[in-house]
Parts: C-alpha cells; sequence; structure tokens
C-alpha cells in the first residue's frame, strides 16, 4: 500500500463515515484530538528509536504516517501537496 492508497482510504471514511470506524472516530472527535494523536505517535517513535528496536521503530513509524495523513485530511492537505513543498526546498 502506498501513502497516497492510504490517504485515499482516510477520505473516504472521513467522507462516509461508520461507526465502527477508527478513522471515522478521529474525525469526529475533531482537531485537538488528532493533533494530540499525532504528538503522542510523535513522541513514540522517538522513544522506539532510543532503544526499543529496529521492529518497534517500524511500528511507531507507521503508527505516526497514519496519523499524520489523518491530520492532513482534516485539514484539507494532500500528500501531494507535501511533497511539492519538499520538491520545492530541494531546488
Amino acid at each position: 500500500m502506498t501513502l497516497t492508497e492510504l490517504y485515499d482510504i482516510i477520505r473516504d471514511r472521513q467522507q462516509t463515515p461508520t461507526t465502527t470506524s477508527y478513522t471515522a472516530s478521529l474525525f469526529q472527535k475533531g482537531e485537538d484530538a488528532i493533533c494530540q494523536k499525532v504528538g503522542e505517535e510523535a513522541v513514540e517513535v522517538i522513544l522506539a528509536a532510543k532503544g526499543q528496536g529496529r521492529e518497534r521503530l517500524i511500528e511507531e513509524s507507521a503508527d505516526l504516517a497514519y496519523h499524520m495523513l489523518v491530520l492532513l485530511a482534516q485539514q484539507g492537505v494532500t500528500p501531494a501537496d507535501v511533497l511539492d513543498e519538499l520538491e520545492r526546498r530541494h531546488r
């Protein structure tokens, strides 16, 4: 799965929420809850990198990437927007 495919799934959950969707529940809780999750996951990535091993770092990085994509979707920002900015900085 690519980040773009995951983002598309996240957007689908945002636009057609179900009661069983964790993603939809994040959108329902709102921006503050989503930002809090991004912060928590960022800290967990740092802790994993500082001694919890490669597998834990991979797991926590996946969690952070997912929650970042939820935040981007909530703000109406696409992964392409972020990649465009990285490209701009590279020039």
